[in-house]
């Protein structure tokens, strides 16, 4: 662990559009919010256009887009002038390829060949011939539009190097003679001969297992680091790696003072390997937090009713082996090729079955050791239940995937990653949809709701093993933002209005996908009022993800049509609009309050908290690219401002009540860490004690309500009370000073939700 992690985080999507000159404006309101470092998207240079930055072409220089180097000087003193940090995320296991011209290393490969300076930068299949490029259109003719221009190939918009001493004659004779072939983009997923980033040919994985490139594509980060311009990284997509613990290794060698944390997504019950890092980027404590605020005894009505508007029982495993297969054999069909001919002993076709179930059947997103050998037996276990036929080169091929040092062991868990990936998160949470606030990265469907047991065993193990891994309750990766999901959990506590309401609306208004469709509509309900632009988008997405009645490769034109049509209905129609509207209308308060609740306990658990930008207030975003949309740090500047000045904002009030939430929490945070460094469970005494979540954090006190309608219909906290210290203490949100022992709740959360108790002292610094 660094000397001194950061106390929270705040990030900010660098974009053109929202440059490093934008980011430095806002670092005074950041400061004033109470965060200690700021937390960018990746800052190299990145495909022209790139609205995210994980298309690094270039490892040597900022991007130009977001303003250059120039750009990051002006950001790190607007930094250093109000004393804050700043965290970089950095993209190792991929390259952006898909304009080949803005990529210097990935042009001189094309150029060269195996020749190239660069050509061991990329995991490229040398010995399968010629380098695939899948850009053609899906027409045998395709390779006529080909033209010969300047020295280079063109198709459309693509540019291509000619090798040297191969430019004589026409397109089609010069393209026969270089070391790629352009193919059609239908062949890309069977046929590449370069492992890619999940099933996206635009990203090329590169080989930082090699020091040199290591060194290459990490130069100019390291430096910032040395140079204390850098004090934390984020490292994207570790499981992408074919020696995750090796590049840790040297990456923490090389920077051994930063914090360091990785984009490591863990199963339910998954223990983060003990690799030199902080911890993780947060969505274990994501799904802990949220799952709080669940309603756990609904769990046999959300099923019954998912069964009825799907009219089948729909099994999460299944479902699940049957995704991840498709991923396997489908979506990464090139990346399975080459694993199997590096088992000849097994006859190719046996070889690519037995890997793709393998794959399917393996239950976290790869195996680390010690614990890799286990999750292998059960996935050989799994799929010889599943494909009897197969015993034989199941057990072969496992064998060989036992061996650390084997070929095919070394690269079968960078499968078994995207597998997952694709598979689940991006197929299997748009078809199963029982209860969608449950479909999150790092979540389980099946896991309806956590017990506060649970979370208090959780967040006590963090604060021992993982006291410096960051916390989130949003990303750019969730599929639904915090107070989306904070929304649908309302839905838990009222499963048969909910059954009824929903049922009503499907039959008025059906669409030939139940599953869907009932996706839809908890989509709607969590985000409304909603764009209506932002929702088409949103359902053509989703729809083409789950991949049942559409698809991004074969779109069904009439099934959009019918999509569409019904979102448009939500919006015309006026009896469903004025429906829509108030089931929304009458969930948002306890929504509301589930949002201020699961804020307040992710920003004082264990670990480093992060604020995803703009989500200080209400935020009803959706998947990327919704929850990249520009923020407006104007209106949480005034707020803020507000505040500051005294004003206690109401609960429905533009989300200010949040911004009160975050910041003076942020500001305690950073001004008294001392406050927060063991961890405590605090009982709730009384009838309604399960609708209170209350710990101690060495000195300060969190307290959030769950469940409310629950503890509405009740009547209230009743004779509920917690058991404060002897000592005063101070509630940072209303100012209230209580005085210790039997407190009752309905006194501490009479104005908010939420409490943060503090000493005075401290408590009077943060809000000022």
């Amino acid at each position: 662990m660094p000397a001194t992690p950061p106390k929270a985080t705040y990030r900010v999507q660098v974009r053109p559009g929202f440059d490093l000159d934008a980011t430095a404006a806002i670092v005074d309101y950041l400061a004033d919010l109470g965060v200690s470092h700021l937390y960018s998207a990746p800052l190299l240079t990145a495909t022209p256009g790139s609205q995210h930055g994980y298309d690094v072409v270039d490892h040597r220089a900022v991007n130009p887009e977001l303003g250059g180097e120039a750009a990051r000087q002006r950001l790190l003193r607007a930094l250093r002038d109000k004393h804050l940090g700043l965290v970089v995320d950095i993209v190792p296991n991929h390259a952006g390829v898909a304009v080949p011209a803005a990529n210097p290393a990935w042009w001189d490969v094309l150029r060269r060949g195996r020749d190239s300076s660069y050509a061991d930068w990329f995991d490229i299949d040398w010995d399968r011939g010629r380098l695939l490029l899948p850009v053609l259109a899906d027409d045998p003719g395709a390779l006529d539009d080909l033209k010969l221009v300047d020295g280079e190939l063109r198709y459309h918009e693509h540019r291509f190097p000619v090798a040297d001493g191969t430019g004589d004659g026409d397109a089609r004779a010069v393209h026969d003679r270089q070391h790629y072939e352009l193919v059609s983009w239908r062949r890309g997923d069977a046929e590449l001969t370069y492992r890619r980033f999940f099933a996206i040919a635009g990203l090329a994985g590169l080989r930082v297992e090699d020091p040199a490139v290591f060194a290459a594509t990490h130069e100019l980060i390291l430096r910032w680091a040395a140079a204390g311009e850098v004090d934390g990284i984020r490292v994207d997509h570790p499981d992408g790696l074919r020696d995750p613990a090796g590049y840790l290794a040297r990456l923490r060698a090389a920077a051994p003072d930063a914090w360091l944390v990785v984009e490591k997504i863990l199963e339910y019950g998954e223990e983060l390997p003990d690799w030199p890092v902080d911890g993780t980027t947060g969505y274990d404590a994501l799904a802990m937090v949220g799952g709080l605020f669940i309603d756990i005894d609904a769990e046999g009505d959300f099923t019954a009713l998912d069964n009825r508007l799907t009219g089948q029982r729909t099994s999460w495993e299944d479902l699940t082996h049957s995704t991840k297969l498709a991923a396997a054999t489908r979506l990464l069909s090139a990346e399975l090729t080459r694993l199997a001919a590096l088992a000849p002993e097994v006859p190719a076709e046996q070889a690519r079955a037995a890997l793709a179930e393998l794959a399917a059947a393996f239950d976290v997103y790869r195996g680390y050791p010690p614990h890799g050998a286990r999750h292998l037996a059960a996935a050989r276990s799994e799929a010889g239940r599943r494909r009897p036929d197969l015993a034989g080169a199941l057990d072969a091929i496992t064998r060989r995937l036992r061996d650390p040092d084997d070929e095919l062991g070394l690269r079968f868990p960078q499968l078994t990653g995207a597998v997952m990936a694709k598979g689940v998160e991006d197929t299997a949470f748009y078809r199963w949809t029982r209860f969608v606030a449950l479909n999150e990265v790092g979540d389980n469907p099946t896991r309806f709701g956590v017990p506060p047991a649970e979370f208090h065993r959780f967040a006590a193990a963090q604060q021992v093993r993982w006291p410096a891994s960051m916390t989130t309750l949003s990303t750019h990766d969730t599929k639904r933002g915090e107070d989306v999901r904070a929304r649908l959990a309302v839905l838990s506590e009222l499963p048969g209005r909910w059954a009824e309401q929903v049922k009503a609306w499907m039959e008025y208004a059906p669409l030939p996908d139940p599953a869907f469709a009932h996706l839809l509509w908890q989509t709607a309900v969590g985000a409304w009022p909603i764009e209506r632009e932002r929702l088409h988008a949103y359902v053509e997405k989703a729809a083409r993800e789950a991949g049942a009645s559409t698809s991004w490769a074969d779109p069904d034109p009439a099934f959009e049509q019918a999509l569409h049509a019904l979102v448009d209905l939500m919006y015309d129609d006026p009896s469903l609009h004025d429906e829509l509207t108030e089931l929304a209308a009458a969930i948002t308060p306890a929504g509301w309050c589930n949002s201020l609740g699961q804020k307040l306990i992710q920003l004082t658990m264990p670990g480093v908290p992060d604020t995803y930008q703009g989500t200080e207030l209400w935020d009803n975003s959706l998947v990327d690219p919704d929850n990249r949309r520009p923020v407006d740090f104007d209106v949480r500047r005034e707020l803020l401002a507000r505040i500051d000045g005294g004003w206690l904002p109401p609960i429905d009030t533009d989300g200010a009540a949040k911004l009160l939430v975050v910041s003076r929490t942020l500001r305690l945070r950073r001004a008294h860490p001392e406050l927060f460094t063991t961890y405590r469970p605090v009982p709730a005494h009384g009838p309604l004690g399960r609708h209170a979540l209350a710990f101690d954090r060495g000195g300060v006190i969190a307290v959030a309500t769950r469940l409310p309608l629950g503890l509405a219909r009740a009547g209230g906290w009743c004779d509920t009370a917690l058991s404060l210290p002897v000592h005063e203490m101070k509630d940072l949100f209303t100012g209230r000073v209580y005085s210790g022992g039997e407190t009752p709740l309905d006194n501490l959360l009479a104005d908010y939700p939420v409490a943060l108790l503090a000493p005075p002292t401290a408590a009077e610094e943060a809000v000022s």
